[in-house]
């Protein structure tokens, strides 16, 4: 019988992880405060845990996917929280998007109760974690990071260890950087294209193989030109992001000025209620210009 795996956090991002889980028989026990969400795991055949600190006594290994540090720190530390139910030497995979400072700070605090990190964040989304293709950024000791690979390698199509505790948290923080400026260019352009008159269906294929390619302009163009909304990401988590990219460089005394330009867009966005959109409602930032244009 293979090993139990907890999974704290059944959210959008969790649940799709959790669901890819069981869909390669691992056994799975999961917790998350809206039990909803635990459900829909549930009838994929994972089994339900009433608190955090009950889903860790009962595993090897502690999944965590969360929306914030402070969060993070709750599910761990907080009442009936993970270290209150894991066994001495468990392993705590926080695939969630932390800052790396956070995240140093988590691993020490863990290991000065007897349990072990690595920040295993990622890259690919609900899409990529629905067929196992997920990109993986990984810190923490090498034999705790061998281990979590072996762990999520159903979920994963490329692991890489990048150093110690923070190291994959920093890597997911340039990840975003690359991310948030590659998907508010394909929206310019998709802007520009729709603007000018040109068939905007056809410049996926016309760019395809050439220097302007890349993943997100073969599935973000048609998506923004469609205007489909539908959530594989949240714009206000970018912006969680994007501020980490910035303190990171504040940090390092390095100037990030296009970043900067990006997050403030991310940001009036999220002022204006578009916060918990996908990606794709960038296109809702150039509905003025583009029409101006169009005249």
């Amino acid at each position: 019988m293979k090993d139990t795996i907890a999974l704290i956090g059944a959210g959008a991002m969790g649940g799709a992880i959790g669901a890819r889980l069981v869909e390669t028989e691992t056994h799975l026990v999961v917790y998350d405060r809206d039990r909803e969400k635990v459900d829909a795991l549930v009838s994929k055949g994972a089994v339900a845990a009433s608190s955090a600190a009950e889903a860790a006594g009962k595993a090897r290994a502690v999944i965590l996917s969360l929306n914030s540090a402070a969060i993070v720190r709750a599910a761990v530390f907080g009442p009936e929280g993970v270290s209150q139910g894991a066994r001495p030497g468990t392993l705590i995979i926080d695939m969630s998007s932390v800052d790396p400072e956070s995240t140093k700070s988590l691993a020490a605090e863990s290991a000065a109760v007897g349990l072990r990190w690595v920040d295993s964040p990622l890259s690919g989304g609900i899409p990529k974690a629905a067929t196992g293709q997920l990109t993986l950024m990984q810190g923490g000791a090498e034999a705790d990071v061998q281990e979590a690979q072996a762990i999520l390698g159903g979920l994963a199509s490329n692991q890489t260890h990048m150093g110690g505790p923070g190291a994959g948290q920093t890597t997911k923080m340039i990840n975003q950087v690359l991310c948030g400026l590659g998907f508010l260019a394909v929206a310019e352009a998709t802007a520009l294209a729709e603007a000018a008159g040109v068939d905007v269906a056809k410049i996926p294929q016309a760019l395809e193989g050439g220097r302007a390619d890349s993943a997100l302009l073969q599935e973000y163009m048609p998506r923004f030109t469609a205007r489909d909304y539908r959530r594989t990401g949240r714009i206000d988590n970018m912006v969680k992001d994007l501020n980490a990219a910035q303190d990171l460089a504040r940090l390092s005394n390095t100037s990030m000025p296009l970043t900067a330009i990006c997050a403030e867009i991310h940001r009036m966005l999220t002022a204006a209620g578009l916060g918990g959109e996908d990606q794709a409602a960038l296109m809702e930032y150039f509905k003025g210009p583009t029409k101006e244009l169009a005249r």
